[in-house]
């Protein structure tokens, strides 16, 4: 990694994506294990519950244990930090290639919110007071105060992570500093044609509802531009939650409908983007897109950016819907 600030965000975030196991399991009554018996099935999580796998995926973090990573993320998983996308191979690949000096680490405002039966989204806080050292020799004190979000999906009678992402808490009044520039990359050597079309072979591709999900995602940000709260209405799951650029967090349908459309006071905004959108099925029902959204004008007497947004979709009778949404300013 050549970016210092990519370097620490997703090394932390490596420390929330993993689930210990099922929170609790419904056995059947019959242990016979014949063909007709039927397997075990994870039970409903609750929040306690997924909180205290993210607190011991932490540990497994702090102890560089990679083994415990490969065990228990989703092989769906993916992670999305300032436009980089990750999968579970090169997560797990991350795990130990940073030395961190962690003194203190504290979780905390765990919020659950439902997707389907199937997927479940953790949102929380997260303080740290430390640095991590990559092999490089890039060094960086950890963000914080964060805000982070664990997707997890029921696979057969345990829970695994299989999205995360992070984003740090701001304070509009006092913002944070700009991160440091990086420096400037040497000339790599050049690559023959094999190795070339070989990397391009081997890069990930969107899923084949990408397209649709991006004219959908369009809309709901032309639908912020107008504050059309009727087209929101028809978009959004009842069940929506929302980590926004600041690190706040909203639960509810006409809650987050309500901040977009008269809450935030926007003033300016003529024209707005999408661009870079890659979407991923967690689940034949469920899906992750994620983008770089564009606005102009401000909005709270800032001055509108990019924001990299991970969205989840849900299949509803036949329509995708809005389910939840996580947003991180670029730097």
């Amino acid at each position: 990694m050549k970016r210092p600030l990519v370097i620490v965000l997703i090394a932390a975030a490596a420390a929330f994506v993993a689930a210990c196991g099922a929170p609790a399991e419904n056995k059947p009554a019959n242990t016979n294990t014949n063909a007709n018996t039927a397997k075990p099935v994870a039970a409903a999580p609750t929040k306690e519950a997924l909180f205290e796998m993210d607190k011991k995926a932490n540990e497994a973090w702090l102890k560089g244990d990679k083994a415990y990573f490969e065990a228990n993320l989703s092989d769906k998983f993916v992670s999305f930090e300032q436009g980089m996308r990750m999968n579970k191979a090169e997560l797990a690949g991350m795990i130990g290639s940073f030395k961190c000096d962690v003194k203190t680490w504290n979780l905390d405002d765990p919020q659950m919110s439902k997707i389907n039966d199937d997927t479940y989204v953790l949102t929380y806080k997260g303080t740290f007071d430390g640095s991590c050292t990559s092999t490089d020799g890039a060094a960086m004190k950890l963000p914080s105060p964060t805000r982070a979000a664990t997707i997890y999906v029921r696979d057969g009678d345990k829970w695994r992570g299989a999205f995360h992402s992070e984003t740090l808490v701001i304070d509009p009044k006092n913002p944070p500093p700009a991160p440091p520039k990086p420096e400037a990359k040497k000339d790599a050597p050049k690559k023959d044609a094999e190795t070339v079309a070989k990397e391009e072979a081997n890069k990930p591709k969107p899923g084949p509802n990408t397209d649709a999900l991006v004219k959908l995602h369009t809309a709901g940000w032309e639908a912020f531009k107008a504050k059309d709260a009727k087209t929101f209405g028809d978009m959004i799951s009842a069940n929506m939650a929302l980590v926004d650029p600041l690190g706040g967090y909203l639960s509810g349908k006409d809650a987050v409908i309500k901040q977009w459309t008269e809450t935030m006071k926007c003033e300016g905004i003529t024209k707005v983007s999408v661009a870079d959108g890659f979407a991923s099925a967690l689940s034949p029902t469920v899906e992750l897109l994620t983008l770089k959204g564009t606005a102009d004008g401000t909005c709270d007497g800032q001055k509108n950016g990019p924001l990299f947004q991970s969205a989840v979709y849900v299949k509803e009778g036949e329509a995708w819907k809005l389910a939840f949404m996580f947003e991180s300013p670029a730097m």
